[in-house]
């Protein structure tokens, strides 16, 4: 009975190891992740929006057919880049991801308390290289690290009904990612 108990034991520890190994590796070896499906439609550093959702397609995960959707993807090797987007009528985010995917910062209108979102997008070694004088490090100029070189900026506007979807798709029109001029 021993014997029997300490297999099952055995047998449950190594599927747990194979689990956990799995679920760890899969993500960074798919091949039709989000960064590579928008990065086939996507130039670097330039705002594009995003189809509507259907049921049968969607180029990110989990999008909601309540929000039109932007994004941007950044490529931080030649220096840092300004975001700026207006604000849609009902409600706009704006999140960041790594190149894997990982979600590291993520800001919303409200938060914001602005009529434009605005912000500096950069590197450890880059925010390093700023001035400590008073005027670059005021508290109005918003700068986010980005744990990454490269990534993407999603940014959605709500649709809280059909006929504001204009206005929302208007905001985020207008919305810039470009390089920093130096």
């Amino acid at each position: 009975m021993n014997r029997w108990l300490l297999w099952l034991l055995g047998g449950t520890i190594l599927g747990g190891i194979v689990h956990l190994a799995t679920v760890l590796i899969v993500p960074r070896t798919a091949t039709q992740d989000a960064y590579s499906r928008i990065a086939a439609i996507a130039s670097v550093n330039a705002v594009i929006a995003l189809p509507d959702p259907s049921a049968e397609r969607s180029l990110l995960p989990f999008m909601d057919p309540a929000f039109v959707t932007a994004v941007c993807r950044y490529d931080l090797s030649d220096g840092a880049l300004k975001l700026t987007t207006p604000v849609s009528p009902a409600y706009t985010s704006v999140s960041f991801y790594t190149r894997n995917g990982i979600a590291y910062y993520a800001i919303n209108d409200r938060a914001a308390g602005r009529r434009v979102i605005e912000l500096d997008l950069m590197t450890a070694a880059q925010r390093a290289l700023l001035p400590d004088d008073e005027d670059t490090t005021a508290a109005d100029r918003l700068i986010v690290e980005s744990p990454t070189i490269t990534g993407l900026i999603v940014l959605r506007a709500l649709v809280p009904e059909p006929g504001t979807a204009p206005q929302a798709r208007g905001a985020l029109g207008n919305a810039r990612c470009a390089r920093i001029s130096s």
